[in-house]
């Protein structure tokens, strides 16, 4: 067989596959083209952006201030009840669906590779997850997103440095002392030294008080001469 016969019977094949099993869009479900990525064109163009890593004084990083002295904080999109970012975050994290983390990472790290904020980033550090709960989901989605914004940003990502020493409750339901006194000391540092120095990007899917990640960085900005930036796939839209 020819090469271009190859191509022509390679390409009826996959149109027939598309036609059996479509692909999906991640965020409203319905079917994509084949060259668009995991989310169709029109669910891309309305992503809810936030635009908050051009603003100093923007609602995440106000969060932290006089509760951890990080660098700056910020969040790619908003997050709202049944929307779609909810949507995409809800496949990350329950269904399996790795591959959207990391190509929403991949978007951001676009925007924060051009940023003067972000050029010092020595490496990038995902919440951990506790081994049992990795375990049972088989991958920290955090990672994934993580591994987006490494790509993009050319940052290498460390999985070993830090690690969760507790398994905790969901966080979900509980107000913010709450979710404080649920991830206090529950974070540690594998070993001393070993951000001394850096500048640590750290990593989270979606947030809302900021109890866990202001846990990591206490933890983190123990270590001598380093600095923590934040940032995370979402945030909740009422800060």
């Amino acid at each position: 067989m020819t090469p271009n016969k190859q191509h022509e019977v390679r390409s009826y094949l996959n149109d027939l596959l598309s036609v059996i099993f479509p692909d999906l869009c991640v965020g409203c479900g319905k079917r994509r083209y084949r060259n668009e990525k995991l989310i169709c064109l029109s669910c891309l163009s309305s992503l809810p952006l936030t635009h908050f890593h051009k603003d100093l004084n923007n609602p995440v990083h106000k969060i932290f201030w006089g509760r951890v002295n990080i660098e700056f904080a910020s969040a790619f999109l908003f997050f709202s009840v049944k929307g779609i970012v909810q949507h995409m975050i809800h496949q990350l994290k329950y269904k399996g669906n790795k591959d959207i983390g990391i190509f929403l990472g991949s978007l951001y790290g676009d925007i924060l590779k051009n940023e003067a904020l972000f050029s010092s980033i020595d490496c990038i550090v995902p919440v951990p997850l506790h081994p049992e709960k990795l375990k049972k989901r088989g991958y920290n989605q955090s990672e994934m997103i993580a591994l987006g914004l490494s790509q993009a940003m050319k940052k290498p990502v460390d999985t070993t440095g830090f690690t969760r020493s507790v398994h905790t409750e969901s966080q979900t339901k509980k107000g913010r002392y709450k979710r404080w006194e649920n991830v206090d000391s529950i974070f540690k540092i594998a070993a001393d030294g070993v951000f001394e120095g850096k500048h640590i990007l750290l990593v989270d899917d979606v947030i809302t008080t900021g109890a866990t990640i202001e846990a990591c960085a206490h933890e983190i900005l123990k270590e001598k001469g380093a600095k923590v930036t934040v940032v995370a796939l979402a945030c909740a839209m009422h800060l």
